[in-house]
């Protein structure tokens, strides 16, 4: 979604499409207990989120979570992650992929350290490089 101050509506909000109005272009999405009404013109405002990432999702929660676990993403195998989409879930979660890496994400507790630059570009920002 793109930032509407006039709709007060913005980048992240998450809405259901609750009618579409084709012979005068409109569609009526419900933001929670909303109905924010896009003109045709209005509607390249939204994206379709079929599905969005454990980051994306923290703050928010959904009636069912649909977490898939493979390992081919060995990386995001994380204890913390696993944590994250099964709290989301306000009434049932369904993890789909494999045994082998449910098991690997629970027991693994190291979480990624980020590797940036962030450190030295700030000291050489503070030194006037």
């Amino acid at each position: 979604t793109r930032n509407n101050y006039d709709k007060d509506v913005f980048n992240g909000d998450m809405g259901i499409v609750d009618a579409v109005d084709t012979l005068n272009g409109k569609v009526e999405i419900l933001f929670d207990e909303r109905r924010i009404v896009y003109e045709r013109m209005e509607v390249t405002d939204l994206q379709p989120a079929y599905a969005i990432s454990v980051h994306k999702s923290q703050g928010s929660e959904y009636p069912v979570v649909i977490f898939p676990l493979l390992k081919q993403h060995f990386m995001m195998l994380q204890r913390n992650l696993v944590y994250t989409g099964l709290t989301r879930a306000k009434k049932k979660v369904i993890f789909v992929g494999e045994p082998a890496a449910y098991a690997m994400a629970i027991r693994n507790d190291k979480t990624l350290v980020r590797q940036t630059d962030l450190v030295r570009k700030l000291t050489d920002c503070r030194n006037g490089n």
